[in-house]
C-alpha cells in the first residue's frame, strides 16, 4: 500500500493488465509465480541458479495475441548471471528431466529424530500446532500463544549463546567462545534442518503415505515457526532514505548464442542426506556479504573476485603479519582496537604494500580517506580481522 498507494486496494496482478502500470518490481514469490502474458521484458539484478533460473526467466515465456498486438519477442537485460550458467540451468529441463537415482523417503524420519533431540519443542506442543491448524474455527490468536512457547524458547537460546560468544571473545577465553559458537552453529542449522523437512515432506507425501500423523503434524509446526525464528537479523536497520543514484555506466558486452540442442543433458541430483547441513554455508554468506560491500567502492573494471581478493586476502594478510596489531587485538576490545591509530597506519602501508600488483585499487584508496576507513570497516565487521589478528596472537 505504501508503495502503490493509487492501486486503492486493487490486486496489483489486475492493475498490471491495464497501461496505468508497466513496470513491475518482485522478489520470491512473484518472481516465480507471476503468469502474465504481457511480461516481454526482464531485468535481472540477483543470482539465479537451477530451477530458480529456469521459473524465473519463463516468466517471459506466455504467449500473446489481441487487438492485432502480436508478442514475438521478448527481451532479459542480466547484469549478474552468466550465460554459460543460464544454459546449464535450461538444458535440465529442455527435452525431458531425468534423476540420476531415487530420493529415499525414510530420509524424512532422519530429519524428525534430528530435529525431536534439539529440545526445542515437545509432542504436546506439535499437537497443539497441529489441532489448531486444521480447526476451521481455530483464531490467530489461538495460534500464537501455541507458538510462542517454542518460539521464545529458541530465541533465547541463540541470544544467550550470541551474548556469551561476544563477552568471551572481548575477553579472550577461546574455550568459551568455541561453545557458545558451537550452540549459535546448532541453532542455524536447525533452522536450516526445518527448511528441508518441509521441503522434503512437500514433495514426498505426494507419492507417498507414511501413514503417520506425527510427521505431518511436524511440517505444519515447521511452516509456522521458520517466518519467526530470526536467527542472525540483529544489525539495526539501514536508513536509505537519503540515497540518491547520481549516475550509471551500460556497456556492451556482446552478444552469445545459447542453443539448447547441443550438449549432454545434465541430469537431476535426488535428495540425499537430508539435514546434513553444515557451517560451510555461514563462511559463503560471509565472503558474500564482503562482496556486497566492497563492490561500490573501486572503479573500473575489475571483477568480484578481484576486489574480494584485495581486500579480504592481500591486505588482510599483510595486517594480520603486524606484531603490532596482534599484541593490540589480544589486549583491547574490538571497540578500542578500532580506535587504534596504529591500525589506521597500518592499513595504509597494506595499501602501499599492495600497490605493485594492485596498482588500479591500491591507486585509489591512497588518494581516498573515505575509502581506506571503508575498507578497514569491512576488515573488522565482516572479514573477522580482530578474531584473526587475537588467534595469531595465541600461536
Amino acid at each position: 500500500k505504501a508503495l502503490n498507494p493509487a492501486l486503492k486496494g486493487r490486486d496489483i496482478r489486475e492493475a498490471f493488465k491495464n497501461d496505468e502500470y508497466q513496470i513491475l518490481l518482485v522478489a520470491n514469490k512473484f518472481q516465480t509465480g507471476f503468469d502474465q502474458p504481457l511480461l516481454c521484458g526482464m531485468y535481472v539484478d540477483k543470482r539465479l541458479a537451477g530451477i530458480q533460473a529456469v521459473q524465473t526467466l519463463s516468466r517471459l515465456n506466455r504467449a500473446y495475441e489481441k487487438d492485432g498486438v502480436t508478442k514475438d519477442t521478448t527481451y532479459v537485460v542480466d547484469f549478474v548471471n552468466e550465460p554459460a550458467d543460464v544454459l546449464e540451468a535450461f538444458r535440465q529441463y529442455y527435452s525431458t528431466a531425468e534423476l540420476s537415482a531415487t530420493t529415499d523417503p525414510n530420509l524424512i524420519f532422519v530429519l524428525r529424530a534430528k530435529l525431536d533431540a534439539a529440545g526445542l519443542y515437545d509432542d504436546f506442543e506439535v499437537d497443539r500446532v497441529a489441532a489448531i491448524e486444521v480447526n476451521p474455527a481455530a483464531k490467530q490468536s489461538d495460534l500464537v500463544a501455541a507458538l510462542t512457547p517454542v518460539v521464545d524458547r529458541a530465541m533465547k537460546r541463540y541470544a544467550a549463546a550470541l551474548t556469551a560468544f561476544r563477552v568471551a571473545t572481548d575477553h579472550g577465553e577461546t574455550a568459551a567462545a568455541d561453545a557458545a559458537k558451537a550452540t549459535i552453529n546448532a541453532l542455524t542449522l536447525f533452522k536450516g534442518d526445518m527448511v528441508a523437512y518441509v521441503r522434503l515432506y512437500t514433495f514426498l507425501s505426494q507419492i507417498f503415505n507414511y501413514g503417520d500423523p506425527a510427521i505431518e503434524k511436524r511440517a505444519l509446526l515447521y511452516k509456522r515457526l521458520l517466518p519467526l525464528l530470526e536467527f542472525g537479523r540483529e544489525r539495526e536497520g539501514i536508513d536509505l532514505s537519503k540515497v540518491v543514484l547520481t549516475h550509471h555506466t551500460l556497456k556492451k558486452r556482446g552478444g552469445q548464442p545459447m542453443s539448447l540442442g547441443g550438449g549432454d543433458t545434465p541430469k537431476l541430483e535426488p535428495v540425499t542426506e537430508a539435514g546434513s547441513g553444515s557451517v560451510q554455508a555461514q563462511e559463503k554468506a560471509r565472503l558474500a556479504e564482503i562482496i556486497e560491500r566492497v563492490n561500490d567502492l573501486f572503479t573500473g573494471e575489475l571483477s568480484d573476485e578481484d576486489k574480494l581478493v584485495y581486500v579480504n586476502n592481500v591486505i588482510k594478510g599483510k595486517l594480520l603479519e603486524d606484531k603490532t596489531l596482534q599484541e593490540q587485538a589480544a589486549n583491547n576490545s574490538k571497540e578500542q582496537f578500532r580506535n587504534s591509530p596504529d591500525l589506521d597506519h597500518a592499513v595504509t602501508q597494506a595499501i602501499m604494500g599492495a600497490y605493485d600488483a594492485h596498482q588500479a585499487m591500491s591507486t585509489q584508496a591512497l588518494n581516498s580517506a573515505p575509502l581506506q576507513k571503508a575498507i578497514k570497516d569491512i576488515l573488522l565487521n565482516f572479514a573477522g580481522l580482530y578474531e584473526g589478528l587475537r588467534g595469531a596472537s595465541e600461536k
